[in-house]
């Protein structure tokens, strides 16, 4: 699909996850769990970790056990499963995981002072940057992925068609999500606008019910929900694979940035994150299993996803760049264009390149 100022040829947002990143569950609360360090639930085979009880700073040796990152994740959790099974779980400080159904929810609490650190779309980012105090945020890192899974769907024997005939229809989507994003891009493709549809502004799960029950005649999401609704006999009206750039922004607080422990800790997690990459790239069926069991899907489809969105584009964290924040600058113009944004915003200034030696 084309992209506007310059989107398309990027490929890209909730996950789930990913996109994978960007996946989606039910409820609106944060579930919270504990992952306590040092633990002995390991995969046979295991990528070592870099970090010890103490990581260097500056030339300052920090002690990191009595630090706790409050780790936001978009859907079933990734990373506490995946680490486990990884072997890199052994972080020197304690982890407490949240899931939330969006990144939009996980910058809602680092406003809130309730999460260190966060993974979303490029969109979530934008629109939490027009709340008070910025949102109380910077995004420090990228993490590259899939942009699979992102989709608008419509439920079995649907008379829709094409995205045309969305025209005077009910959609369901996601606000300030990838979802909101990529509807208005495919509208759009197809020569209509938003006024032309009746939006229905919905979590994940009540979008994914409205879809199954008829209260809506198609749905804008992604991950589990998109699974969901494909095992439910939805199909694919249209996918945001070619809109999307692939880019999630990996965003913290300011504090966190300023505070030696909190931003060693960090670092470090960010680069367990890489390692657990690299242990699912090679260890396909484990991690195809461990998603299977999560997200209630058959464990060859879950194979198949990971395999074709690794395929499209390998999931990985890196430093920020001038490239990075082009492109969010150019969805920001497009948000801008249309009204959902009511003045023009410079997203450079709610990114920070304070990892990017560290993260290189």
């Amino acid at each position: 699909m084309t992209k506007l100022f310059r989107y398309k040829k990027r490929a890209m947002t909730i996950v789930l996850l990913t996109a994978i990143l960007l996946i989606s569950a039910c409820g609106n609360e944060a579930k919270t769990t504990n992952t306590k360090s040092n633990s002995n639930d390991k995969a046979a085979t295991t990528v070592p970790a870099d970090a010890e009880k103490t990581a260097s700073a500056g030339g300052t040796e920090l002690d990191l056990t009595k630090v706790t990152l409050v780790i936001g994740q978009t859907g079933w959790g990734s990373y506490e499963e995946g680490f486990k099974a990884a072997g890199v779980d052994d972080t020197p400080y304690k982890v407490e995981y949240q899931v939330f159904q969006g990144g939009n929810l996980q910058l809602e609490a680092m406003a809130a002072k309730h999460l260190d650190l966060a993974l979303t779309s490029e969109i979530p980012p934008i629109f939490a940057s027009q709340a008070a105090n910025g949102g109380n945020f910077k995004i420090i890192a990228v993490s590259q992925g899939t942009t699979l899974q992102q989709e608008v769907v419509i439920p079995k024997d649907s008379p829709i068609k094409t995205v045309a005939d969305l025209k005077g229809k009910k959609v369901a989507y996601v606000k300030a999500t990838t979802a909101h994003y990529f509807l208005l891009k495919i509208l759009e493709n197809a020569g209509l606008t938003w006024n032309d549809i009746e939006p229905v502004e919905l979590s994940t799960a009540d979008g994914l019910s409205a879809l199954i029950s008829g209260s809506v005649d198609a749905l804008a999401s992604y991950g589990n929900a998109i699974i969901t609704s494909h095992q439910k006999g939805a199909t694919t009206l249209a996918s945001a694979k070619d809109i999307l750039s692939g880019n999630f922004p990996v965003a913290t607080t300011p504090a966190n940035i300023e505070d030696p422990l909190k931003h060693a800790a960090i670092v470090d997690y960010l680069k367990r994150i890489n390692r657990y990459h690299e242990w699912a790239r090679a260890h396909e069926q484990d991690w195809a299993e461990i998603v299977a069991k999560a997200t209630k899907q058959d464990v060859t489809q879950a194979l198949e996803t990971y395999h074709n969105g690794e395929q499209q584009r390998p999931t990985k964290i890196i430093p920020t760049s001038p490239e990075a924040i082009a492109s969010q600058q150019d969805v920001a113009d497009a948000l801008t264009s249309v009204g959902l944004l009511t003045s023009k915003i410079d997203v450079s200034q709610i990114w920070s390149n304070a990892f990017d030696d560290e993260l290189k």
